[in-house]
C-alpha cells in the first residue's frame, strides 16, 4: 500500500487506439488484443499493478509478441517491474496471477486480411481499429483457473 501522501500510485488509464500506435509505432491486432486484454485483467481481477502477475504465452517474436505490448499498457505489468514475462508457445493467451487467484484470456479465432501487396498496412490498421471496438467477449475467452 503507498503512503497516503502518495498521488501518483495505481493511477489507471484508457488508452486510445491512438495511444496504442504511438507507443506502438503503428496499430496492429495484437497489441490491441493484449490490451484489452491487460484492461480486463485490471478492471475485472486485480486493479493492483504490483500484485498482478502476467504471463503472455506466444510465439515469441512479431507480430504475435506484440501483444506484450499492450498487455503491459493495459494491466500495469511491465518489465520493468518484472511482473510480466513471454512464455514460448504455438498459440496466444494470457494468463494473469493476482490475490491467490488465475485468470486465463484467449483470443477468439479470427482472420486478418491478407497481404496483397497494396495498402496491406491500412488493411491491418483498419482490421485492428475494429477489434478495439469490439467487446470482450467478442474478443477473447475468459476462464478462472
Amino acid at each position: 500500500m503507498a503512503d497516503e501522501h502518495c498521488h501518483l500510485f495505481n493511477i489507471t488509464k484508457n488508452y486510445t487506439a491512438q495511444d496504442l500506435a504511438a507507443f506502438h509505432g503503428h496499430l496492429g491486432p495484437f497489441i490491441v488484443l493484449g490490451y484489452r486484454m491487460g484492461r480486463y485483467a485490471r478492471d475485472h481481477f486485480c486493479d493492483d499493478p504490483f500484485s498482478l502477475k502476467a504471463a503472455v504465452h506466444c510465439s515469441g517474436t512479431p507480430p504475435e509478441s506484440c501483444v506484450v505490448d499492450g498487455v503491459q499498457l493495459g494491466s500495469g505489468c511491465t518489465l520493468g517491474k518484472r511482473n510480466i514475462e513471454i512464455v514460448m508457445s504455438p498459440s496466444v493467451q494470457c494468463v494473469f496471477t493476482g490475490n491467490g487467484k488465475t485468470l486465463v484470456l484467449t483470443p477468439k479465432p479470427y482472420t486478418p486480411p491478407k497481404d496483397d501487396g497494396h495498402h496491406y498496412e491500412a488493411a491491418i490498421e483498419h482490421f485492428a481499429l475494429d477489434l478495439f471496438n469490439k467487446t470482450d467477449n467478442n474478443l477473447f475467452t475468459i476462464r478462472l483457473a
